[in-house]
């Protein structure tokens, strides 16, 4: 039994298809074929149960992916320790960020990443929190970023900052000419939401319950992209988290943000990674970097209001 055994295994157990594991394994199908048969001979069981369209599990297969999961993992870890006594900000972080986050968040970080660590290799994997959860812990990615609460004993959570969300209304809409809100103004009004399985969804859902408002049946966005284009067709209203409205995102004429008074509903976000992370000092210190947002940048509308002004001022 060696390690490249074990990866064949894993991949296998992934992808559930001898020829997508070999393509993601970069050898030919006969070989990581053989490999796992050769594998079962050794230990006496078998691990799947081959179909003519897929492959499953076995009972023993399955622990023995758990089992496999952890090993490689832990070599990975031996391998960061060499890497990291070598070059403390050298070699390559995993790091797991959701879709309503990622691409938000990261024209404003990346640069700074860049700079503040020329020699790490970033890897970015942009999945709904219950994936980045388990690749977490399956050592497939080495952190994660967030949103809090996140209930598990074996994680650090490190916390970053504070976003908020503004109402997106569309222009014509009886909420578009107010210049703030409260909570009780959503009081009776239905909300476009994302569909199960995005954190946003749960967290607006929470808004909605404090404020007494509800969700507009017959309609599930996929995405938040999908979301503001609903609201711009005049379909509905939603709620949007800050970075989602501010440069680079370009503004809608067609839709109308309205931000809440005093302390508007928001969501924490935090860098996560396990506790037995072999690089944690590395991940404290790029912690750091995404710490260091402008203030106003997750809580206020005031750089899209100077970069809209900008803008028009140019015209």
């Amino acid at each position: 039994m060696n390690l490249r055994d074990l990866r064949y295994l894993v991949a296998l157990a992934e992808h559930k298809h001898f020829g997508r594991a070999a393509a993601a394994s970069f050898v030919s199908q006969p070989t990581l074929s053989m490999q796992i048969r050769k594998l079962e001979e050794e230990l006496g069981v078998a691990l799947v149960e081959r179909a003519p369209r897929k492959v499953l599990l076995t009972q023993a297969g399955y622990e023995s992916v758990q089992r496999a999961c952890e090993v490689l993992n832990e070599t990975e870890q031996i391998r960061a320790i060499a890497r990291r006594t070598l070059d403390p900000e050298a070699g390559t972080v995993r790091l797991g960020i959701f879709p309503t986050l990622g691409p938000y968040l990261l024209p404003h970080v990346i640069p700074m990443i860049r700079t503040r660590f020329p020699r790490l290799e970033l890897l970015l994997t942009e999945e709904k929190t219950e994936i980045v959860l388990r690749q977490l812990h399956e050592g497939r990615l080495d952190a994660g970023i967030l949103a809090l609460p996140i209930h598990d004993d074996r994680l650090h959570q490190e916390f970053l900052f504070e976003e908020a969300f503004v109402l997106a209304v569309p222009v014509g809409h009886a909420l578009a000419a107010r210049r703030a809100l409260k909570l009780d103004d959503l009081a009776e009004q239905n909300l476009l939401l994302l569909e199960d399985g995005h954190c946003l969804r749960d967290q607006a859902l929470e808004v909605c319950r404090l404020a007494d408002a509800g969700e507009r049946i017959g309609f599930r966005a996929t995405s938040l992209e999908t979301l503001r284009q609903m609201v711009a067709a005049g379909v509905g209203i939603t709620l949007l988290p800050m970075l989602a409205v501010k440069p680079p995102v370009t503004p809608s004429a067609d839709i109308r943000l309205v931000e809440f008074r005093q302390r508007p509903p928001s969501r924490r976000i935090a860098m996560i990674w396990r506790k037995s992370s072999a690089i944690a000092p590395l991940l404290k210190h790029l912690a750091e970097v995404f710490r260091t947002l402008p203030r106003d940048l997750p809580t206020s509308m005031s750089s899209t209001r100077r970069a809209t002004g900008r803008a028009k001022s140019k015209r």
